[in-house]
């Protein structure tokens, strides 16, 4: 069903529209007249026969003419009777302003489900409740269906937010901004319109070029991840997740849980759908006024032009630190500067034209650092002396900036939003930031955004040599044995289930005693290394359960014992079920590659340096299964260990593919499987030339409905 009704409505009926201009059904009967709705309005109000100065309605039945969308605001208990006749009405959308649904318990989650039946029931869309309510600043609307007291400048920003509370901020926020709406939609508990419908029409909406999300929570991630990957390569989408903190979540026991907890899996998600992800409102507005204004940045070049050398420095500083480079710049620019600004300048980049720069100065600079081949966006600065006013160097900046195919962001020290001066309806805004840490950071995220949108979309490739039905057969055989719940599997099992994935393993032997343990080392060829096996052990090193480079029967008997008396020290309760005997792999660079399932999102992949010091390093990068041949080589590459894989300092290179081919089997049998909980594939020894990955330790732990 389309989303016409509720942001394009021909008529709106206020069910619950006050005479008390204080009330809320009073303020937004107000707000759709006093801002110029285009279409008839109908207050609703059995005990009134005029509200506001317009002829009101006992009941939407009453209404003569067609109701597109209707707006309730009256209590709970009364809401789904109210939402039934404007069903038999025919009106094809509602908005529910009202609260006391599921955000207050168990009785609201029944009334919030009666309601969406009826909704259902007769088609209507259903926006709410518990919700601000929905504006459209096209003159041919002029929708003011909330109860806002302010009403934003019109615009290209499309806005859904999940608080209608912090939506009356935003609204405010973005006037004193100036930056322009083009639609904005309070969601509330999302009990129909997600946030979902909401990117797929302003994907299509040709008055939106811009897209901002203040979430809470997801109803469906993996439609997010496809609807966003699709529509972010032509429109930004920047958002706010709220609930960065890990209280409340439960105590992962592998590397991989430990660190890919529900926040990593948003930013995995968002970084994979080229999704602009920042910590604040504050900062939402400072990416949006840049993207809503200025070109995508198109490399990470910049340069900077200042009247003061301190906050040049701190913009350098500051782009350095977010990931951006200030480039040399090239000859011509560098004469050309030289022949208007006095000797005393620097004409390296930062570009400080001291504190005498006039006017002129800027606007003749920042158009030649445009020209500039090595740059790809500026950033210029003004701090204000006595000799040039702010609206001076204002207009310069805006002349210089004239016909610039780059993005340009100003920083009028002390002074946020677009100054009035900088306005112009010919040739756009250009932002300006109080501090230039401010503006490099806005420009750094930007630079990201581009740098995703230049490459390929990628796909998930096909993977010979998978056995998927072996592997549940498996899996079940395993939780089908002992007690009820999660458990991890055992090391014969996990190596069966790594053979079906064509996952490359070191295979191991148990042996129950230490003549067994001696004779199965001998079997395999020395040098050989012996690990404790207990259901109770996670982490083998933490037990003083692992002996490396035995090079004899005489040395594996002495191994076994060992290993049995550290466990004994360091957990007693644990139990010791034997040991099992490897063969010693040398050489190789350590690699972690893990799986953690969330509730929400589904598997998550991490990937990083591996061994004992995985979770005090964190040198990791995270993905949301499925993995495309693009999210797989961007984990591999982005860690900052990666030059070790690549041939740090003259050594040879390691064999990436086979890392990238080990990902994806595990990518895919984390999809398969869903009593895969976590997977701790640590160390993986990655090797050089063409010999393939190999997994040297892992963990794996299922649980029967496929829950943690």
């Amino acid at each position: 069903m389309t989303l016409e009704p509720l942001l394009k409505p021909r008529s709106v009926a206020v069910i619950g529209a006050s005479r008390r201009r204080d009330s809320i059904g009073g303020a937004i009967l107000h707000n759709l007249i006093e801002q110029g709705f285009q279409g008839p309005v109908y207050p609703v109000n059995p005990n009134a026969t005029h509200v506001q100065s317009i002829a009101a309605y006992p009941s939407v039945s009453a209404i003569t003419g067609p109701v597109d969308l209707g707006v309730i605001v009256i209590p709970a208990e009364h809401v789904i009777e109210a939402a039934t006749s404007c069903g038999e009405k025919g009106v094809k959308a509602l908005i529910v302003i009202s609260a006391g649904f599921k955000e207050t318990g168990d009785e609201g989650r029944k009334r919030e489900r009666a309601l969406l039946d009826v909704a259902r029931r007769y088609n209507m869309r259903l926006v709410g409740p518990n919700c601000l309510g929905i504006v459209n600043t096209d003159p041919k609307v002029s929708l003011n269906a909330t109860f806002a007291p302010v009403r934003p400048p019109a615009g290209r920003v499309a806005f859904s937010s999940q608080s209608g509370a912090l939506g009356l901020a935003i609204l405010d926020y973005a006037r004193e901004l100036n930056l322009g709406i083009s639609q904005f939609v309070s969601v509330g508990n999302k009990a129909e319109v997600s946030g979902n419908d909401l990117i797929e029409y302003w994907e299509k909406d040709p008055g939106t070029d811009l897209i901002l999300l203040y979430l809470e929570s997801f109803g469906n991630p993996h439609k997010f991840t496809q609807l966003a990957r699709r529509v972010a390569r032509t429109k930004p989408i920047i958002a706010v997740k709220s609930g960065r903190t890990p209280g409340g979540s439960r105590a992962a026991s592998s590397h991989t849980g430990a660190l890919a907890g529900s926040d990593a899996a948003v930013d995995a998600l968002f970084r994979q759908s080229g999704v602009i992800r920042t910590d604040t409102i504050e900062e939402l507005f400072d990416t949006a006024m840049l993207l809503a204004s200025q070109p995508v940045p198109l490399g990470r070049n910049v340069a900077i032009l200042t009247n003061a050398g301190g906050p040049g420095i701190m913009a350098a500083d500051a782009c350095e630190s977010a990931g951006l480079s200030l480039p040399s710049l090239e000859q011509k620019t560098v004469k050309g500067l030289k022949s208007f600004l006095p000797p005393e300048a620097s004409f390296k980049n930062p570009v400080d034209m001291i504190a005498s720069a006039d006017a002129p100065s800027y606007e003749k600079s920042l158009r030649m650092l445009t020209l500039d081949k090595n740059v790809d966006a500026v950033i210029v600065i003004f701090v204000p002396p006595l000799v040039t006013g702010a609206e001076e160097v204002a207009r310069a900046i805006l002349a210089g900036a004239s016909r610039s195919k780059k993005p340009i962001l100003s920083c009028f020290m002390g002074s946020h939003g677009v100054p009035e001066s900088l306005r112009s309806l010919q040739e756009g805004h250009i932002p300006s930031y109080a501090f230039p840490e401010s503006a490099a950071r806005t420009l750094a995220r930007a630079v990201g955004y581009g740098v995703w949108r230049s490459k390929g979309a990628g796909k998930v490739p096909a993977i010979p040599r998978i056995e998927t039905e072996r592997g549940r057969e498996i899996i079940a055989k395993v939780l089908s044995t002992g007690k009820p719940g999660p458990r991890w599997m055992d090391a014969e099992s996990m190596n069966e289930l790594f053979a079906a994935y064509g996952v490359p393993t070191n295979r191991s032997r148990p042996a129950v005693n230490r003549g067994e343990a001696a004779s199965v080392a001998k079997s395999i060829g020395f040098p050989v290394v012996v690990k404790v096996r207990s259901p109770d052990v996670v982490h083998k090193t933490e037990v003083d359960g692992v002996r490396l480079r035995l090079g004899s029967e005489e040395e594996v008997a002495r191994a076994f014992d060992a290993v049995r008396t550290a466990l004994a020290r360091e957990k007693p309760n644990a139990r010791f079920e034997g040991v099992t005997v490897e063969r010693m792999v040398q050489g190789g660079i350590e690699a972690i590659v893990g799986v953690s399932r969330d509730p929400t999102f589904g598997p998550v992949l991490l990937f990083g340096l591996g061994g004992v010091a995985v979770e005090l390093l964190r040198d990791v990068s995270m993905r949301v299964a499925p993995l495309t041949d693009r999210d797989a080589d961007e984990m591999v590459r982005e860690i900052r260990g990666f030059p070790l894989l690549d041939g740090y300092r003259g050594a040879p290179r390691s064999n990436v593919p086979a890392l990238l081919d080990l990902l994806h089997r595990v990518s895919r049998m984390a999809m398969e499987q869903p009593n895969l909980q976590e997977l701790d594939l640590n160390p993986v020894a990655v090797f050089q030339g063409d010999a393939p990955s190999v997994v040297l330790d892992a963990r794996v732990r299922l649980a029967p409905d496929g829950s943690a």
